[in-house]
């Protein structure tokens, strides 16, 4: 595993997580073929983004949405009030 790719294992474990707690991916950023990753903090956000165009994908960060938040989900809630991003990633076009 390249050293990029190792870096990026935990924030996709995050995933996993992130997935049982009542996010729900923008489906405008799904059927443009973008791919939901996980929500990060500012730092964190900024870390995948790089990663993952190092990797060679196209990466869009976003803030994440109240709406598309469970009622049930406080964790995920916070994440709004602290302005977390969401990462979504594609491949690039082929040349």
């Amino acid at each position: 595993m390249s050293g990029d790719a190792a870096r990026l294992a935990p924030l996709l474990a995050l995933d996993a997580h992130r997935a049982e707690v009542g996010f729900r991916p923008d489906p405008r950023r799904l059927a443009e073929g973008w791919e939901y990753r996980f929500v990060a903090d500012g730092v964190r956000a900024e870390e995948a983004v790089a990663l993952y165009r190092a990797l060679g994908f196209e990466v869009c960060a976003e803030p994440v949405d109240g709406a598309r938040i469970a009622d049930a989900c406080a964790e995920c809630r916070l994440a709004v009030m602290l302005r977390f991003r969401a990462i979504y990633t594609r491949r690039r076009p082929a040349p």
